[in-house]
């Protein structure tokens, strides 16, 4: 996930951060509220080698199964979505900034209630996405250690996360920059490389070049492996099901790169920084992930029996897509090598996942909307009962004692879909509620110190688009026949959001904020 690092009034994601005692540690900003520019690309930096991680290196693979053109449609369209929602949080940070991000924003321009609901999604994403990455963590250790339970992972690393959280946030910056960097340095490795053998520059000194667009093809079948027996969608009508298979693992695969955008409410002289900090991460989002799928489509074809034997082994080296095209083109140890790389990458992630919700929760209770216990803090600054509070879902990871440990992992897999699409509505629903205030209130968009050529108009395309990928996510758990458990874990996460906003509108008897009444005078920037 996306983070950055700055010692200032507000932590990263907008929260008030806790009281620290000591001296800023190097790489943070002293001044309040104020960052320079060279550390301000370092965040962003940092913000999106974060974000990306085994949906782009793993999950890759099981989307291009169903034709290098379906995976690249679901990457620029999915793209195209977070792109939106990062200059809607640039608009409304830029203008209207408001230390509570994604929540302060849906309390502000649409409902109290709302803003309690995003607030507490915000936190269980991330609790959900913890022992997701602590169970793939294990997964891939099991490619050197097969005998040793997933569970036994789990607990280590778990406590050593847990070890990193409680102790001065300083040196969890330290760590988590120098892991970020590495991530960087290995998708840019990894994107160079198939790139290369799609040239002909592999052992085998084949040039597929667009080859496999051709032959085989851009567009394959959905089919499904259920308990041994394939089942497959013939026809246009498959084609669109591969389609839209590629769209999901695509949402998965961006979340957390909207993250970049939530510093853009602190973001000194924004007519300047903020235009250059959303064309960098542009940029970025189409190297890394555009470009990246791209390559992988060029570089094996999507029925290649190396591919569909790597899909099966859900999550280590030997299931990246980016290691069968190595060993297609004559490269054979590059599994052991994208192997340490994923443990990397998920140790990172776990290591900020708990980082993130015992801030989500911090905030909460600050401000009233979680228990109070919970934004009490050491003299470091660490929120010990936050911490532990997030901590505790590190036992869901647990479940693979009684299940396999790749379907749990699935199972985590669209719970945190759900949970961060919901996130991009409620940045969406915010934007356009402050629109229309602003037409209601007779302000023109011209006073805003940031603009983006694709709003207003692109919030409802992307709006619409998450959302279908909410609505319709948990397609897989209707073919070949109904299974509740799936369904369960793709759909679970919108009864709870929309409980929390009736729960809160019935405690607190919150009113939705009308366009004619809403605040766009207090802490404007012109």
């Amino acid at each position: 996930m996306g983070i950055f690092f700055k010692r200032q009034s507000t932590d990263e994601k907008g929260f008030d951060s806790p009281p620290v005692q000591d001296a800023a540690a190097p790489g943070y900003a002293i001044e309040e509220g104020i960052v320079d520019e060279a550390q301000d690309d370092l965040h962003h930096m940092m913000a999106i080698a974060g974000a990306i991680g085994t949906g782009l290196i793993i999950g890759t693979g099981t989307a291009l199964k169903f034709g290098p053109g379906s995976l690249l449609i679901g990457y620029v369209l999915m793209g195209f979505v977070v792109y939106v929602v990062m200059v809607a949080l640039g608009e409304m940070g830029a203008w209207l900034p408001h230390k509570k991000s994604f929540s302060g924003y849906a309390t502000r321009f649409v409902d109290p209630a709302m803003g309690f609901a995003t607030g507490w999604n915000y936190f269980f994403k991330y609790v959900i996405v913890l022992p997701n990455n602590l169970t793939a963590t294990g997964i891939i250790l099991q490619y050197w250690l097969p005998n040793i339970n997933v569970s036994v992972w789990i607990v280590v690393f778990g406590v050593v996360i847990i070890v990193l959280n409680l102790i001065h946030v300083s040196f969890f910056g330290e760590a988590e920059f120098w892991m970020s960097l590495c991530k960087a340095l290995v998708i840019l490795t990894l994107i160079l490389l198939c790139f290369i053998i799609s040239l002909g520059g592999g052992p085998n000194h084949v040039r597929s070049g667009f080859s496999y667009w051709r032959d085989p093809g851009a567009f394959g079948q959905y089919f499904v492996t259920l308990n041994g027996e394939t089942h497959t969608i013939e026809g246009a009508t498959g084609r669109f099901v591969g389609v839209w298979a590629c769209i999901v693992q695509a949402t998965f695969a961006y979340l957390g790169t909207e993250l970049v955008g939530v510093a853009f409410g602190e973001t000194p002289n924004p007519r300047k920084n903020v235009p250059r900090a959303v064309n960098q991460t542009l940029l970025r989002i189409v190297f890394f992930y555009v470009a990246g799928v791209l390559v992988l489509g060029m570089a094996v074809p999507y029925n290649s029996p190396e591919l569909l034997q790597a899909t099966k082994q859900r999550t280590s080296g030997l299931a990246s897509p980016f290691t069968v095209a190595a060993k297609r083109s004559g490269i054979d140890k590059l599994g052991d090598a994208v192997n340490g790389m994923l443990l990397i990458f998920t140790l990172s992630a776990a290591n900020s996942d708990i980082y993130l919700a015992s801030r989500s929760v911090w905030a909460l209770a600050k401000d009233g909307q979680a228990p109070s216990i919970m934004k009490r803090t050491n003299k470091r600054g660490v929120p010990i009962p936050a911490v532990i509070l997030s901590s505790v879902f590190i036992v869901l990871g647990f479940m693979n004692a009684t299940k396999s440990a790749a379907t749990v992992f699935g199972y985590f897999v669209s719970l945190v879909t759900v949970f961060g699409a919901l996130n991009w509505i409620a940045v969406l629903f915010s934007y356009l509620s402050m629109i229309r205030a602003m037409k209601v209130q007779n302000i023109p968009r011209s006073v805003m110190p940031y603009r983006n050529i694709l709003l207003p108009w692109g919030a409802w395309i992307a709006l619409f688009i998450t959302i279908l990928v909410i609505l319709f996510s948990g397609y897989s758990a209707f073919i070949p026949h109904f299974q509740v458990d799936k369904f369960m874990t793709s759909y679970i996460g919108i009864p709870v959001y929309i409980i929390n906003i009736l729960w809160w509108k019935w405690a607190k008897k919150t009113k939705r904020v009308k366009p004619e009444e809403m605040d766009l005078v207090t802490g404007r920037r012109s």
